[in-house]
């Protein structure tokens, strides 16, 4: 193995380590806060740990057995690290993470009245369920085409959790509202990484694969590749067009997901919540004209 390869790969193990211990005690923290939570929010945060677990599990999985897909490509020679394995275990994950969004946008709609909040939180999983299908369209037939689509839908999701997060930002507490800013401004950078960066790669790997004639193959025969096929390559020139998402993904998203466990609760601003017991108290501009 090339000694860059080792290294990094080396360091994917450790932080996988670190990320699972780091769960371990987010585990702990949510049981001793128990008491200072009330029932629903407690019970919220208790499935937040739990597809957090999902995801957290999921990369360490996929940081010691690392996969490049359409090559067909990995670090050892396993059944385990075979396509098929690892883009089962992404897929898992990954809906997971998408979930742990969904609940936290629910949370923050529900205690600030939030319409489009509330409708973000429903079509998160489901928007994430149709990346996800084309991200295997794109592992079986080898096709990046669809790579280019699974990553526009996780750029677009970002970017409804960014209006989402703006719409509800008159709606709460303004001693809460840095980390709302800190949230954005995390997705607003996540949305210019996908379209400038990730998109535009397998856009152009795709347009390459198209200028080479390259042949595309079907489900079954993608299916049949996939599960028994596995190139064992240890250098770095294979390698390095993944080592960055791939380190940014088994890392910050991790500890987003962990920390995502012990989001402060979110209250609505008390002039928010005074303002619309007023209104409910005033009679409607009908009655009035009556």
């Amino acid at each position: 193995m090339s000694t860059g390869v080792f290294f990094w790969w080396v360091c994917l193990c450790v932080v996988s380590g670190v990320n699972i211990l780091t769960w371990t005690l987010a585990a702990h923290f949510l049981e001793r806060r128990q008491p200072a939570l009330s029932a629903e929010i407690y019970a919220g945060r208790r499935l937040q740990l739990l597809l957090s677990a999902g995801y957290v599990f999921g990369c360490a999985y996929r940081s010691v057995l690392p996969v490049f897909d359409v090559p067909r490509m990995g670090l050892f020679d396993t059944w385990a690290s075979t396509v098929i394995v690892g883009r089962s275990v992404a897929t898992f994950a990954e809906l997971c993470f998408a979930a742990q969004w969904a609940l936290l946008l629910r949370e923050i709609s529900r205690a600030t009245g939030s319409g489009i909040g509330r409708v973000a939180s429903r079509i998160m999983v489901p928007l994430i369920a149709v990346a996800e299908m084309c991200s295997w369209f794109a592992v079986l037939s080898t096709a990046n085409i669809g790579h280019v689509a699974e990553e526009s839908i996780w750029g677009l999701a970002a970017a409804l959790m960014v209006v989402s997060l703006v719409a509800i930002w008159p709606r709460t507490n303004a001693a809460l509202r840095p980390l709302l800013a800190a949230v954005c401004a995390a997705a607003v950078g996540y949305v210019a990484f996908m379209f400038l960066v990730d998109v535009p790669m397998y856009w152009s790997r795709w347009l390459a694969d198209e200028a080479s004639g390259r042949h595309y193959m079907t489900i079954a025969e993608g299916i049949a590749d996939a599960s028994s096929r596995l190139v064992v390559s240890h250098r770095w020139s294979d390698w390095k067009s993944e080592v960055t998402w791939m380190s940014l993904y088994f890392s910050v998203a991790v500890w987003l997901s962990i920390a995502l466990v012990h989001a402060p609760v979110l209250r609505p601003d008390v002039a928010v919540v005074k303002d619309k017991v007023e209104k409910k108290r005033l009679p409607s501009p009908r009655l009035l004209a009556r």
